[in-house]
């Protein structure tokens, strides 16, 4: 008997190992970019293949994230409150900016 509970305890115990292992091989997470004060926060974003990144808009009038390069965001005009979202695919560097306001760029590292 003890031995059973024994090892119905060191299963549960291997089980709850295993799940932070699972978030530690990697993952796919979700990463926001804020964009307000004409600016995308943080303006430099390291991420992995597989990783979703959400662009939400706090300024008072639309915005876009487009890379000049393939692999890289290009999304519509995201209205002001709204959000848009990408998923890294394919590996490399991005640098992005707003097409309807130039001044504003950033750069995304899918590594």
């Amino acid at each position: 008997m003890i031995a059973r509970s024994m090892a119905a305890w060191m299963a549960a115990l291997t089980l709850t190992i295993a799940v932070p292992g699972d978030a530690a091989r990697g993952a796919p997470a979700v990463h926001t970019v804020v964009i307000e004060g004409m600016r995308f926060i943080p303006e430099t974003l390291e991420l992995r293949v597989g990783d979703t990144v959400v662009w939400r808009n706090r300024d008072p009038f639309p915005h876009t994230a487009t890379a000049g390069s393939k692999g890289g965001p290009a999304s519509p005009a995201i209205a002001a409150g709204a959000s848009w979202s990408f998923k890294a695919v394919q590996r490399g560097r991005y640098p992005y900016l707003c097409t309807l306001h130039r001044t504003m760029r950033a750069t995304l590292v899918i590594r």
